[in-house]
């Protein structure tokens, strides 16, 4: 059967229609390029609850804001994650969101990006020695001092301790230690007697632990630079934890604040995760639409200890 002309002609441009209707349904907020602008989350590792949760928070902004954010996780290894930082460029992400594994290991990847022109915000740990778009982070400093006024507390203003430290050249762990030391100038009659990193490890802290109460058997107190290192030491001390011995960790942690609540720890300092990741794609977004951004932005910590835990468990 013969179509005329004019029908033929119809018919096609129906077609043509219905194919660019179909393409547009396809683009999201991007109009330039015909889908969401895409950016990439780099984080340290995704083996510590506390860094799932900012991935989390990040990725339920994301859907709010139309961004496709890709995740990817380095394991707690710097050359790792230099190449994800390397690859984000390649694959034409519009932004970079980095939790660097090492503050310092992390300063020539992101100084790369920033030379391509991709902004870049730090999340939780800054990168030394480069111009950040924005530093989304707690106050550690701040929550070092408190960790060291709630443990002294526990304590009862006396003791030896042993101090757990994340891994070695993290803003995170820096910041953390320094503010501890000061805080516990306070309370001179409370005694570091060892110190040694765990690596923000809860398997690694276990092992950490026991080395040095086999090393120092009077220790009373301990303060580790995460809950997953506090974790690791409740472990170690076994029937002491809580009792003999009392332990203050920082994050916050849904494990942290349900072994304070059974009185394996004594407190934490607990951070706010997703939120963390959720101010760190909001100041994406605005960058992405060419607003300013604030240089830092600080999410405040807090002191959760026995008396205040049923305020923050989940």
């Amino acid at each position: 059967m013969k179509l005329s002309l004019p029908r033929t002609v119809a018919i096609a441009a129906t077609a043509a229609l219905l194919l660019t209707g179909a393409t547009a349904c396809n683009r999201g907020g991007d109009s330039a390029t015909g889908s969401n602008p895409k950016a990439v989350l780099a984080l340290s590792t995704l083996n510590n609850p506390f860094f799932v949760e900012v991935r989390d928070g990040a990725l339920a902004a994301a859907k709010t804001a139309n961004i496709q954010l890709d995740v990817v996780d380095a394991q707690n290894d710097s050359a790792t994650q230099a190449n994800q930082l390397a690859n984000a460029q390649t694959a034409g992400a519009k932004a970079v969101i980095v939790n660097p594994v090492d503050s310092d290991a992390a300063s020539a990847s992101v100084s790369a990006l920033i030379k391509a022109n991709i902004p870049v915000v730090a999340v939780d740990r800054t990168v030394n020695g480069v111009t950040l778009s924005s530093l989304v982070a707690s106050d550690n400093v701040a929550g070092g001092k408190q960790a060291a006024v709630e443990l002294a507390a526990a304590l009862g203003n006396k003791g030896s301790i042993i101090v757990l430290q994340g891994v070695a050249g993290t803003s995170a762990s820096r910041d953390r230690g320094a503010g501890f030391t000061e805080g516990l100038k306070a309370f001179p009659d409370i005694k570091i007697v060892a110190e040694q990193t765990a690596n923000f490890d809860r398997t690694a802290a276990l092992d950490v632990t026991t080395n040095l109460l086999q090393a120092n058997p009077g220790v009373t107190g301990v303060f580790a630079e995460n809950d997953e290192m506090a974790l690791g030491a409740v472990q170690a001390l076994g029937a002491k934890a809580g009792a003999e011995v009392k332990v203050v960790g920082f994050d916050g942690t849904t494990d942290g604040l349900a072994a304070i609540k059974n009185g394996t720890m004594a407190g934490s300092i607990a951070q706010q995760p997703a939120k963390l990741g959720q101010l760190a794609v909001e100041q994406v977004a605005k960058i992405l639409k060419g607003e300013k951004v604030e240089a830092t932005v600080p999410v405040s910590v807090v002191t959760v200890n026995k008396a205040n835990v049923g305020e923050f468990s989940k």
